[in-house]
Protein backbone atom coordinates (compact mmCIF):
# COMPACT_ATOMS: atom_id res chain seq x y z
CA UNK A 1 0.00 0.00 0.00
CA UNK A 2 1.50 3.32 -1.06
CA UNK A 3 1.97 5.93 1.64
CA UNK A 4 0.30 9.25 0.80
CA UNK A 5 2.28 12.39 1.65
CA UNK A 6 1.28 16.02 2.22
CA UNK A 7 0.32 17.96 -0.88
CA UNK A 8 2.75 20.52 -2.32
CA UNK A 9 2.18 23.43 -4.70
CA UNK A 10 4.51 22.27 -7.48
CA UNK A 11 6.09 18.89 -8.14
CA UNK A 12 8.93 18.40 -10.64
CA UNK A 13 9.67 14.91 -11.96
CA UNK A 14 13.42 15.10 -12.49
CA UNK A 15 15.90 17.68 -11.23
CA UNK A 16 18.22 18.62 -14.06
CA UNK A 17 18.24 21.83 -16.08
CA UNK A 18 14.49 22.01 -16.66
CA UNK A 19 13.50 20.76 -13.22
CA UNK A 20 15.97 23.14 -11.59
CA UNK A 21 14.69 26.12 -13.58
CA UNK A 22 11.04 25.35 -12.76
CA UNK A 23 11.90 24.84 -9.09
CA UNK A 24 13.97 28.02 -8.79
CA UNK A 25 11.40 30.26 -10.46
CA UNK A 26 8.39 28.79 -8.64
CA UNK A 27 10.16 28.77 -5.27
CA UNK A 28 11.18 32.42 -5.68
CA UNK A 29 7.47 33.19 -6.07
CA UNK A 30 6.74 31.58 -2.70
CA UNK A 31 5.39 28.28 -4.03
CA UNK A 32 6.31 25.11 -2.16
CA UNK A 33 8.18 22.83 -4.55
CA UNK A 34 9.34 19.22 -4.32
CA UNK A 35 11.70 17.75 -6.91
CA UNK A 36 11.72 13.97 -7.30
CA UNK A 37 15.08 12.72 -8.55
CA UNK A 38 15.54 8.98 -9.04
CA UNK A 39 19.32 9.24 -8.73
CA UNK A 40 21.49 10.39 -5.89
CA UNK A 41 22.68 13.76 -4.59
CA UNK A 42 25.92 15.10 -6.09
CA UNK A 43 27.83 18.32 -6.68
CA UNK A 44 31.22 19.85 -7.48
CA UNK A 45 32.86 18.23 -4.46
CA UNK A 46 32.11 14.80 -5.97
CA UNK A 47 34.20 15.51 -9.08
CA UNK A 48 37.60 16.17 -7.52
CA UNK A 49 39.06 12.89 -8.80
CA UNK A 50 37.12 12.64 -12.03
CA UNK A 51 39.99 12.53 -14.58
CA UNK A 52 39.41 8.83 -15.11
CA UNK A 53 38.59 8.23 -18.77
CA UNK A 54 37.82 4.56 -18.35
CA UNK A 55 35.40 5.01 -15.44
CA UNK A 56 33.49 8.00 -16.80
CA UNK A 57 33.91 8.09 -20.58
CA UNK A 58 33.99 4.35 -21.29
CA UNK A 59 32.00 2.81 -18.43
CA UNK A 60 29.57 5.75 -18.13
CA UNK A 61 29.67 6.34 -14.39
CA UNK A 62 27.26 9.30 -14.60
CA UNK A 63 24.74 7.68 -16.94
CA UNK A 64 21.49 5.77 -16.62
CA UNK A 65 21.91 2.17 -15.48
CA UNK A 66 20.65 0.14 -18.46
CA UNK A 67 20.45 -3.02 -16.34
CA UNK A 68 17.48 -1.36 -14.62
CA UNK A 69 15.95 0.65 -17.43
CA UNK A 70 16.70 0.85 -21.12
CA UNK A 71 14.71 1.05 -24.35
CA UNK A 72 14.04 -1.32 -27.21
CA UNK A 73 14.93 -0.39 -30.77
CA UNK A 74 14.16 -1.26 -34.38
CA UNK A 75 14.56 0.45 -37.76
CA UNK A 76 11.04 -0.31 -38.99
CA UNK A 77 7.73 -1.73 -37.73
CA UNK A 78 8.29 -5.05 -39.50
CA UNK A 79 11.34 -5.73 -37.32
CA UNK A 80 11.39 -7.04 -33.77
CA UNK A 81 12.50 -4.39 -31.26
CA UNK A 82 15.19 -5.59 -28.89
CA UNK A 83 16.54 -4.09 -25.65
CA UNK A 84 19.53 -1.80 -25.84
CA UNK A 85 22.16 -3.34 -23.61
CA UNK A 86 24.70 -0.55 -23.75
CA UNK A 87 24.50 3.21 -23.96
CA UNK A 88 25.36 3.77 -27.59
CA UNK A 89 23.76 6.85 -29.12
CA UNK A 90 22.16 8.11 -25.95
CA UNK A 91 24.09 9.14 -22.86
CA UNK A 92 21.08 9.59 -20.60
CA UNK A 93 22.15 11.33 -17.43
CA UNK A 94 21.20 10.10 -13.99
CA UNK A 95 21.42 11.59 -10.49
CA UNK A 96 20.98 15.23 -9.50
CA UNK A 97 21.64 17.54 -12.44
CA UNK A 98 20.90 14.86 -15.04
CA UNK A 99 22.56 15.29 -18.43
CA UNK A 100 23.29 18.90 -17.45
CA UNK A 101 26.23 17.54 -15.44
CA UNK A 102 28.05 15.60 -18.14
CA UNK A 103 27.30 17.81 -21.16
CA UNK A 104 29.92 19.61 -23.23
CA UNK A 105 28.36 23.06 -22.78
CA UNK A 106 27.73 23.90 -26.46
CA UNK A 107 24.73 26.19 -26.10
CA UNK A 108 23.09 27.42 -29.29
CA UNK A 109 19.82 29.17 -30.01
CA UNK A 110 17.72 27.49 -32.68
CA UNK A 111 17.23 29.66 -35.78
CA UNK A 112 14.07 31.71 -36.49
CA UNK A 113 13.52 29.34 -39.43
CA UNK A 114 13.30 26.38 -37.06
CA UNK A 115 10.21 27.66 -35.27
CA UNK A 116 8.28 28.45 -38.47
CA UNK A 117 9.79 25.83 -40.75
CA UNK A 118 6.58 24.78 -42.47
CA UNK A 119 5.21 28.25 -43.21
CA UNK A 120 8.60 29.68 -44.23
CA UNK A 121 9.39 26.70 -46.48
CA UNK A 122 5.99 26.78 -48.16
CA UNK A 123 6.12 30.54 -48.66
CA UNK A 124 9.60 30.48 -50.23
CA UNK A 125 9.62 27.22 -52.20
CA UNK A 126 5.99 26.14 -52.50
CA UNK A 127 3.96 23.31 -51.00
CA UNK A 128 5.73 20.57 -52.98
CA UNK A 129 8.98 21.32 -51.13
CA UNK A 130 7.38 20.00 -47.92
CA UNK A 131 7.73 16.52 -49.50
CA UNK A 132 4.63 15.19 -47.79
CA UNK A 133 4.22 12.46 -50.41
CA UNK A 134 7.55 11.10 -49.15
CA UNK A 135 6.25 10.89 -45.60
CA UNK A 136 7.71 14.08 -44.10
CA UNK A 137 5.45 15.92 -41.66
CA UNK A 138 6.67 19.47 -41.07
CA UNK A 139 4.77 21.85 -38.82
CA UNK A 140 5.44 25.11 -37.04
CA UNK A 141 6.04 25.18 -33.30
CA UNK A 142 3.21 27.57 -32.45
CA UNK A 143 5.73 30.10 -31.17
CA UNK A 144 8.22 32.31 -33.00
CA UNK A 145 11.89 32.97 -32.31
CA UNK A 146 11.05 36.58 -31.36
CA UNK A 147 8.54 35.37 -28.77
CA UNK A 148 11.06 32.95 -27.30
CA UNK A 149 14.04 35.33 -27.43
CA UNK A 150 13.60 36.79 -23.91
CA UNK A 151 13.72 33.27 -22.50
CA UNK A 152 16.89 32.48 -24.46
CA UNK A 153 18.41 35.60 -22.95
CA UNK A 154 17.35 34.54 -19.46
CA UNK A 155 18.90 31.09 -19.78
CA UNK A 156 22.16 32.45 -21.18
CA UNK A 157 22.49 34.84 -18.24
CA UNK A 158 21.81 32.03 -15.79
CA UNK A 159 24.65 30.07 -17.43
CA UNK A 160 26.94 33.11 -17.82
CA UNK A 161 27.39 31.99 -21.42
CA UNK A 162 30.59 32.92 -23.25
CA UNK A 163 30.18 33.81 -26.92
CA UNK A 164 29.94 36.35 -29.69
CA UNK A 165 27.28 37.63 -32.10
CA UNK A 166 26.23 35.22 -34.84
CA UNK A 167 25.59 37.17 -38.08
CA UNK A 168 23.42 34.33 -39.37
CA UNK A 169 21.43 33.75 -36.20
CA UNK A 170 18.34 35.41 -34.76
CA UNK A 171 18.42 38.94 -33.37
CA UNK A 172 19.59 39.29 -29.78
CA UNK A 173 18.23 41.63 -27.12
CA UNK A 174 21.58 41.66 -25.31
CA UNK A 175 25.19 40.53 -25.73
CA UNK A 176 26.51 37.30 -24.26
CA UNK A 177 27.22 37.66 -20.52
CA UNK A 178 30.90 36.81 -20.92
CA UNK A 179 33.37 37.06 -23.84
CA UNK A 180 34.25 34.05 -26.01
CA UNK A 181 36.82 31.47 -25.00
CA UNK A 182 40.48 31.45 -26.07
CA UNK A 183 41.04 31.20 -29.82
CA UNK A 184 43.66 28.45 -30.16
CA UNK A 185 45.91 27.76 -33.18
CA UNK A 186 43.50 25.05 -34.35
CA UNK A 187 40.57 27.46 -34.25
CA UNK A 188 42.54 30.19 -35.99
CA UNK A 189 43.39 27.78 -38.79
CA UNK A 190 39.68 26.93 -39.19
CA UNK A 191 38.72 30.60 -39.05
CA UNK A 192 41.17 31.56 -41.79
CA UNK A 193 40.14 28.69 -44.05
CA UNK A 194 36.38 29.08 -43.66
CA UNK A 195 36.58 32.86 -44.03
CA UNK A 196 38.63 32.34 -47.19
CA UNK A 197 35.80 30.18 -48.55
CA UNK A 198 33.32 33.01 -47.92
CA UNK A 199 31.81 31.68 -44.70
CA UNK A 200 31.10 33.50 -41.41
CA UNK A 201 32.87 31.67 -38.55
CA UNK A 202 32.26 32.59 -34.93
CA UNK A 203 33.43 31.27 -31.60
CA UNK A 204 31.05 28.63 -30.31
CA UNK A 205 28.66 29.75 -27.52
CA UNK A 206 30.09 28.05 -24.45
CA UNK A 207 28.88 27.16 -20.98
CA UNK A 208 32.54 26.55 -20.10
CA UNK A 209 33.11 30.11 -19.02
CA UNK A 210 35.92 32.32 -20.31
CA UNK A 211 35.97 34.20 -17.00
CA UNK A 212 34.41 33.99 -13.56
CA UNK A 213 30.79 35.18 -13.45
CA UNK A 214 28.03 35.78 -10.93
CA UNK A 215 24.62 35.16 -12.45
CA UNK A 216 21.39 37.08 -11.73
CA UNK A 217 20.47 34.59 -8.97
CA UNK A 218 23.76 35.33 -7.20
CA UNK A 219 25.32 31.95 -8.08
CA UNK A 220 29.04 32.04 -8.90
CA UNK A 221 30.52 30.15 -11.84
CA UNK A 222 34.29 29.85 -12.19
CA UNK A 223 36.57 30.31 -15.21
CA UNK A 224 37.35 27.28 -17.36
CA UNK A 225 40.75 25.64 -16.84
CA UNK A 226 40.79 23.94 -20.29
CA UNK A 227 41.41 20.55 -18.68
CA UNK A 228 39.56 18.70 -21.51
CA UNK A 229 37.38 16.63 -19.18
CA UNK A 230 33.89 18.01 -19.97
CA UNK A 231 31.69 15.64 -21.93
CA UNK A 232 30.80 12.58 -19.80
CA UNK A 233 32.43 14.24 -16.77
CA UNK A 234 31.33 16.61 -14.01
CA UNK A 235 33.40 19.79 -13.64
CA UNK A 236 35.75 19.77 -10.66
CA UNK A 237 36.22 23.55 -10.85
CA UNK A 238 32.56 24.61 -10.98
CA UNK A 239 33.45 26.25 -14.31
CA UNK A 240 30.97 24.41 -16.54
CA UNK A 241 27.49 25.79 -16.00
CA UNK A 242 25.33 22.98 -14.72
CA UNK A 243 22.15 22.74 -12.63
CA UNK A 244 24.04 21.85 -9.43
CA UNK A 245 25.91 25.17 -9.37
CA UNK A 246 23.17 27.46 -10.73
CA UNK A 247 19.42 26.83 -10.54
CA UNK A 248 19.33 24.08 -7.91
CA UNK A 249 21.15 26.12 -5.22
CA UNK A 250 19.07 29.16 -6.22
CA UNK A 251 15.92 27.13 -5.56
CA UNK A 252 17.21 25.74 -2.27
CA UNK A 253 18.19 29.14 -0.95
CA UNK A 254 14.54 30.23 -1.00
CA UNK A 255 13.65 27.69 1.66
CA UNK A 256 10.73 26.59 -0.51
CA UNK A 257 12.37 23.70 -2.36
CA UNK A 258 13.06 20.12 -1.34
CA UNK A 259 14.99 17.63 -3.48
CA UNK A 260 13.96 14.06 -2.80
CA UNK A 261 16.59 11.72 -4.24
CA UNK A 262 16.31 7.96 -4.94
CA UNK A 263 12.70 8.61 -5.99
CA UNK A 264 11.62 6.96 -9.24
CA UNK A 265 8.22 8.11 -10.52
CA UNK A 266 6.20 5.28 -12.08
CA UNK A 267 2.79 6.87 -12.67
CA UNK A 268 0.99 10.21 -12.95
CA UNK A 269 -2.34 10.13 -11.11
CA UNK A 270 -5.51 11.65 -12.58
CA UNK A 271 -8.40 13.06 -10.52
CA UNK A 272 -11.17 10.43 -10.53
CA UNK A 273 -13.86 13.14 -10.46
CA UNK A 274 -12.23 15.52 -12.95
CA UNK A 275 -10.18 14.00 -15.75
CA UNK A 276 -8.91 17.45 -16.80
CA UNK A 277 -6.55 17.46 -13.80
CA UNK A 278 -3.85 15.32 -12.27
CA UNK A 279 -3.60 14.88 -8.53
CA UNK A 280 0.06 13.97 -8.19
CA UNK A 281 2.34 11.00 -8.83
CA UNK A 282 3.22 7.59 -7.49
CA UNK A 283 6.93 6.97 -6.92
CA UNK A 284 9.17 4.23 -5.61
CA UNK A 285 12.13 4.60 -3.25
CA UNK A 286 14.89 2.97 -5.31
CA UNK A 287 16.65 1.68 -2.18
CA UNK A 288 13.77 0.24 -0.12
CA UNK A 289 11.17 -0.24 -2.92
CA UNK A 290 8.63 1.49 -0.67
CA UNK A 291 5.86 3.22 -2.66
CA UNK A 292 4.64 6.76 -2.08
CA UNK A 293 1.93 9.01 -3.46
CA UNK A 294 2.94 12.67 -3.71
CA UNK A 295 -0.07 14.95 -4.27
CA UNK A 296 0.53 18.31 -5.93
CA UNK A 297 -1.47 21.21 -7.34
CA UNK A 298 0.85 21.34 -10.37
CA UNK A 299 2.95 18.49 -11.80
CA UNK A 300 5.81 19.20 -14.21
CA UNK A 301 7.56 16.42 -16.14
CA UNK A 302 11.25 17.36 -16.40
CA UNK A 303 12.96 14.09 -17.20
CA UNK A 304 14.58 12.98 -20.45
CA UNK A 305 12.74 12.75 -23.80
CA UNK A 306 11.99 9.04 -23.46
CA UNK A 307 11.01 9.19 -19.80
CA UNK A 308 8.60 12.10 -20.19
CA UNK A 309 6.90 10.19 -22.99
CA UNK A 310 6.86 6.98 -20.97
CA UNK A 311 5.17 8.53 -17.94
CA UNK A 312 2.41 10.02 -20.07
CA UNK A 313 1.82 6.75 -21.90
CA UNK A 314 1.74 4.42 -18.89
CA UNK A 315 -0.56 6.92 -17.14
CA UNK A 316 -2.96 6.89 -20.13
CA UNK A 317 -2.66 10.64 -20.69
CA UNK A 318 -2.98 11.64 -24.35
CA UNK A 319 -3.55 9.55 -27.47
CA UNK A 320 -0.72 7.39 -28.78
CA UNK A 321 0.41 8.11 -32.34
CA UNK A 322 -0.47 5.41 -34.89
CA UNK A 323 1.83 5.39 -37.95
CA UNK A 324 -0.80 3.57 -40.02
CA UNK A 325 -3.59 6.12 -39.56
CA UNK A 326 -1.38 9.01 -38.37
CA UNK A 327 -3.91 9.66 -35.63
CA UNK A 328 -2.76 10.61 -32.14
CA UNK A 329 0.06 12.91 -31.08
CA UNK A 330 1.87 11.17 -28.21
CA UNK A 331 5.10 9.64 -29.51
CA UNK A 332 5.08 11.25 -32.96
CA UNK A 333 7.76 13.38 -34.63
CA UNK A 334 10.74 11.64 -33.04
CA UNK A 335 13.91 13.10 -34.58
CA UNK A 336 17.63 12.58 -34.16
CA UNK A 337 20.60 14.16 -35.97
CA UNK A 338 23.18 13.37 -38.62
CA UNK A 339 26.89 14.21 -38.60
CA UNK A 340 28.30 14.74 -42.06
CA UNK A 341 31.95 15.58 -41.56
CA UNK A 342 35.50 14.80 -42.58
CA UNK A 343 38.89 14.14 -41.00
CA UNK A 344 42.07 15.82 -42.15
CA UNK A 345 45.58 14.37 -41.73
CA UNK A 346 48.36 16.94 -41.28
CA UNK A 347 52.14 16.96 -41.05
CA UNK A 348 52.15 19.46 -38.19
CA UNK A 349 51.26 18.56 -34.63
CA UNK A 350 48.45 20.13 -32.59
CA UNK A 351 47.68 20.09 -28.87
CA UNK A 352 44.56 18.02 -29.50
CA UNK A 353 44.73 16.54 -26.00
CA UNK A 354 43.92 19.96 -24.52
CA UNK A 355 40.66 21.85 -24.68
CA UNK A 356 37.15 22.24 -23.27
CA UNK A 357 33.73 20.90 -24.08
CA UNK A 358 32.57 23.95 -26.04
CA UNK A 359 35.92 25.25 -27.25
CA UNK A 360 35.33 25.61 -30.97
CA UNK A 361 34.50 27.72 -34.00
CA UNK A 362 31.56 27.22 -36.33
CA UNK A 363 29.58 28.77 -39.14
CA UNK A 364 25.91 28.63 -40.10
CA UNK A 365 26.15 29.34 -43.82
CA UNK A 366 24.83 25.82 -44.48
CA UNK A 367 22.39 25.64 -41.56
CA UNK A 368 18.63 26.12 -41.62
CA UNK A 369 17.59 28.01 -44.74
CA UNK A 370 20.72 30.21 -44.82
CA UNK A 371 21.47 28.76 -48.27
CA UNK A 372 19.25 28.17 -51.28
CA UNK A 373 17.45 24.82 -51.33
CA UNK A 374 15.63 25.31 -54.64
CA UNK A 375 17.62 22.65 -56.49
CA UNK A 376 18.38 20.43 -53.49
CA UNK A 377 16.53 17.27 -52.51
CA UNK A 378 16.55 18.09 -48.82
CA UNK A 379 15.57 20.86 -46.44
CA UNK A 380 17.49 22.44 -43.55
CA UNK A 381 21.20 21.77 -43.09
CA UNK A 382 23.72 21.88 -40.29
CA UNK A 383 26.17 23.85 -38.21
CA UNK A 384 29.73 23.18 -39.45
CA UNK A 385 32.44 23.37 -36.80
CA UNK A 386 35.83 22.39 -35.52
CA UNK A 387 36.07 21.72 -31.80
CA UNK A 388 38.99 21.25 -29.46
CA UNK A 389 37.30 19.26 -26.73
CA UNK A 390 40.38 17.27 -25.76
CA UNK A 391 41.19 13.92 -27.37
CA UNK A 392 41.59 11.36 -24.60
CA UNK A 393 43.84 8.37 -25.34
CA UNK A 394 41.48 5.43 -24.88
CA UNK A 395 38.61 6.66 -27.05
CA UNK A 396 40.75 8.52 -29.62
CA UNK A 397 42.45 6.53 -32.33
CA UNK A 398 42.32 8.33 -35.70
CA UNK A 399 43.38 6.11 -38.57
CA UNK A 400 43.61 6.53 -42.31
CA UNK A 401 41.12 4.48 -44.33
CA UNK A 402 42.17 0.86 -44.92
CA UNK A 403 44.59 0.84 -41.97
CA UNK A 404 44.69 -2.65 -40.40
CA UNK A 405 42.85 -2.98 -37.11
CA UNK A 406 45.88 -4.50 -35.36
CA UNK A 407 49.61 -5.02 -35.78
CA UNK A 408 52.64 -2.79 -36.29
CA UNK A 409 51.05 -0.55 -38.96
CA UNK A 410 48.04 -0.01 -36.72
CA UNK A 411 50.29 1.03 -33.82
CA UNK A 412 52.40 3.32 -36.02
CA UNK A 413 49.34 5.07 -37.47
CA UNK A 414 47.75 5.44 -34.03
CA UNK A 415 50.79 7.15 -32.57
CA UNK A 416 51.46 9.27 -35.65
CA UNK A 417 47.91 10.58 -36.04
CA UNK A 418 46.95 11.25 -32.43
CA UNK A 419 48.13 14.87 -32.58
CA UNK A 420 48.12 15.28 -36.36
CA UNK A 421 44.45 14.91 -37.25
CA UNK A 422 41.62 17.43 -37.10
CA UNK A 423 37.95 16.83 -37.77
CA UNK A 424 35.43 19.27 -39.18
CA UNK A 425 31.87 18.19 -38.53
CA UNK A 426 28.49 19.20 -39.91
CA UNK A 427 25.90 18.65 -37.18
CA UNK A 428 22.77 18.25 -39.25
CA UNK A 429 19.07 18.52 -38.57
CA UNK A 430 16.58 15.72 -39.08
CA UNK A 431 12.92 16.31 -39.90
CA UNK A 432 9.83 14.45 -38.72
CA UNK A 433 8.76 11.47 -40.78
CA UNK A 434 5.57 9.50 -40.30
CA UNK A 435 7.51 6.25 -39.78
CA UNK A 436 9.78 7.54 -36.98
CA UNK A 437 8.07 7.47 -33.58
CA UNK A 438 8.13 6.34 -29.94
CA UNK A 439 5.87 3.66 -28.46
CA UNK A 440 5.77 1.25 -25.51
CA UNK A 441 7.19 -2.23 -25.82
CA UNK A 442 4.72 -5.10 -25.51
CA UNK A 443 7.26 -7.58 -24.11
CA UNK A 444 10.03 -5.97 -22.11
CA UNK A 445 9.72 -4.13 -18.79
CA UNK A 446 12.04 -2.15 -16.55
CA UNK A 447 13.20 -3.04 -13.05
CA UNK A 448 9.95 -1.64 -11.60
CA UNK A 449 7.62 -3.63 -13.85
CA UNK A 450 6.86 -0.71 -16.19
CA UNK A 451 7.01 -1.35 -19.97
CA UNK A 452 10.13 -0.13 -21.74
CA UNK A 453 10.03 2.60 -24.36
CA UNK A 454 10.18 1.25 -27.92
CA UNK A 455 11.93 3.38 -30.53
CA UNK A 456 11.25 2.95 -34.24
CA UNK A 457 13.70 5.04 -36.25
CA UNK A 458 15.73 5.06 -39.43
CA UNK A 459 17.49 7.64 -41.57
CA UNK A 460 15.50 8.81 -44.61
CA UNK A 461 16.50 10.03 -48.06
CA UNK A 462 16.71 13.65 -46.92
CA UNK A 463 19.06 12.65 -44.10
CA UNK A 464 21.38 10.92 -46.55
CA UNK A 465 21.41 13.88 -48.94
CA UNK A 466 21.95 16.37 -46.11
CA UNK A 467 24.71 14.22 -44.64
CA UNK A 468 26.52 14.10 -48.00
CA UNK A 469 26.20 17.86 -48.46
CA UNK A 470 27.68 18.60 -45.02
CA UNK A 471 30.49 16.07 -45.51
CA UNK A 472 31.50 17.72 -48.79
CA UNK A 473 31.50 21.21 -47.26
CA UNK A 474 33.53 19.96 -44.27
CA UNK A 475 36.08 18.32 -46.55
CA UNK A 476 36.49 21.57 -48.50
CA UNK A 477 37.29 23.43 -45.28
CA UNK A 478 39.92 20.86 -44.29
CA UNK A 479 41.54 21.09 -47.70
CA UNK A 480 41.67 24.87 -47.31
CA UNK A 481 43.22 24.33 -43.86
CA UNK A 482 46.13 22.52 -45.51
CA UNK A 483 45.40 18.88 -44.74
CA UNK A 484 47.63 16.57 -46.81
CA UNK A 485 44.86 13.98 -46.88
CA UNK A 486 41.11 14.27 -46.23
CA UNK A 487 38.78 11.40 -45.43
CA UNK A 488 35.07 12.15 -45.77
CA UNK A 489 32.44 10.45 -43.63
CA UNK A 490 30.98 7.37 -45.29
CA UNK A 491 27.51 7.58 -46.75
CA UNK A 492 24.68 6.88 -44.35
CA UNK A 493 23.23 3.39 -44.23
CA UNK A 494 20.58 2.27 -41.78
CA UNK A 495 20.64 3.99 -38.42
CA UNK A 496 22.39 1.98 -35.72
CA UNK A 497 21.94 2.73 -32.05
CA UNK A 498 25.63 1.93 -31.42
CA UNK A 499 28.17 3.60 -31.50
CA UNK A 500 27.67 6.94 -29.81
CA UNK A 501 26.63 9.79 -32.09
CA UNK A 502 24.91 12.38 -29.90
CA UNK A 503 22.40 12.61 -27.06
CA UNK A 504 20.26 15.02 -29.10
CA UNK A 505 16.97 13.16 -29.20
CA UNK A 506 13.83 15.21 -29.81
CA UNK A 507 10.08 14.80 -30.24
CA UNK A 508 7.44 12.54 -28.78
CA UNK A 509 5.76 15.23 -26.66
CA UNK A 510 5.71 18.03 -29.24
CA UNK A 511 4.38 21.53 -28.68
CA UNK A 512 2.01 23.60 -30.81
CA UNK A 513 -1.08 25.76 -30.97
CA UNK A 514 -3.42 22.95 -32.10
CA UNK A 515 -4.35 20.01 -29.81
CA UNK A 516 -4.90 17.83 -32.88
CA UNK A 517 -1.24 18.19 -33.83
CA UNK A 518 0.60 18.54 -30.50
CA UNK A 519 0.80 17.17 -26.96
CA UNK A 520 1.32 20.47 -25.13
CA UNK A 521 0.52 24.10 -25.88
CA UNK A 522 3.05 26.90 -26.22
CA UNK A 523 3.30 27.21 -22.42
CA UNK A 524 4.16 23.48 -22.32
CA UNK A 525 0.82 22.82 -20.61
CA UNK A 526 -0.74 19.48 -21.51
CA UNK A 527 -3.82 19.79 -23.69
CA UNK A 528 -5.70 17.13 -21.68
CA UNK A 529 -4.64 18.00 -18.12
CA UNK A 530 -4.66 21.66 -17.14
CA UNK A 531 -2.27 21.30 -14.20
CA UNK A 532 0.25 19.08 -15.98
CA UNK A 533 3.25 20.57 -17.78
CA UNK A 534 5.85 18.72 -19.87
CA UNK A 535 9.12 20.40 -20.84
CA UNK A 536 12.26 19.24 -22.60
CA UNK A 537 13.62 18.41 -26.05
CA UNK A 538 10.59 16.16 -26.51
CA UNK A 539 8.68 19.38 -27.21
CA UNK A 540 10.72 20.05 -30.36
CA UNK A 541 8.64 19.62 -33.50
CA UNK A 542 11.80 18.68 -35.40
CA UNK A 543 15.52 18.72 -34.72
CA UNK A 544 17.98 21.40 -35.80
CA UNK A 545 21.65 21.65 -36.71
CA UNK A 546 22.54 22.51 -33.11
CA UNK A 547 22.87 21.07 -29.65
CA UNK A 548 19.43 21.30 -28.00
CA UNK A 549 20.21 22.62 -24.50
CA UNK A 550 19.93 26.35 -25.25
CA UNK A 551 16.44 25.89 -26.67
CA UNK A 552 15.47 23.49 -23.87
CA UNK A 553 16.56 26.12 -21.34
CA UNK A 554 14.51 28.81 -23.06
CA UNK A 555 11.43 26.57 -23.09
CA UNK A 556 11.97 25.79 -19.42
CA UNK A 557 11.90 29.48 -18.49
CA UNK A 558 8.74 29.95 -20.53
CA UNK A 559 7.22 26.89 -18.87
CA UNK A 560 8.16 28.27 -15.44
CA UNK A 561 6.27 31.46 -16.25
CA UNK A 562 3.30 29.34 -17.27
CA UNK A 563 3.45 27.24 -14.10
CA UNK A 564 3.49 30.35 -11.91
CA UNK A 565 0.59 31.89 -13.84
CA UNK A 566 -1.41 28.69 -13.54
CA UNK A 567 -0.70 28.41 -9.81
CA UNK A 568 -2.08 31.92 -9.34
CA UNK A 569 -4.89 31.98 -11.92
CA UNK A 570 -5.69 28.37 -12.87
CA UNK A 571 -7.32 27.32 -16.12
CA UNK A 572 -6.11 26.99 -19.67
CA UNK A 573 -3.23 29.37 -20.35
CA UNK A 574 -3.63 31.63 -23.35
CA UNK A 575 -0.91 33.60 -25.06
CA UNK A 576 -0.44 37.09 -23.69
Amino acid sequence: MAKELDKVDVLTVGVGWTGGIIAAEAAKEGLKVVGLERGKERGTEDYQNIHDEYKYAIRYELMQDVSKETLTFRNSPDQRALPMRQLGSFLLGENLGGAGTHWNGQTWRFLPYDFEIRSMTEEKYGEDKLMEDDGYRLQDWGITYDELEPYFDRFEKTCGLSGEENPLGGKRSDAYPTPPMIKTPILKKFEKASSGLGYSPIMMPSANLSEAFENPDGQKIQACQYCAFCERFGCEYGAKSSPEITVIPAARETGNFEVRTHSNVVEILTDEDDDSRVTGVKYVDTRTREEFIQPADVVVLNSYVFNNYKLLRVSDIGKQYDPETEEGTLGRSYCYQIFGGATGFFDEQFNTFMGAGALGMAFDDHNGDNFDHSDLDFLHGGNISVTQTGNRPIATNPLRPDTPSWGSEFKKESIENYTRTLSVSGQGATLPHKDNYIDLDETYKDDYGVPLVKLTYNFKDQDRARHQHLAERSAEVLEEMGAKEVSKAAELGDYSIVPYQSTHNTGGTIMGDDPEKSVVNTWLQHWDRDNLFVVGAGNFVHNSGYNPTGTVGALAYRCAEGVIRFAKEGGRLEDK
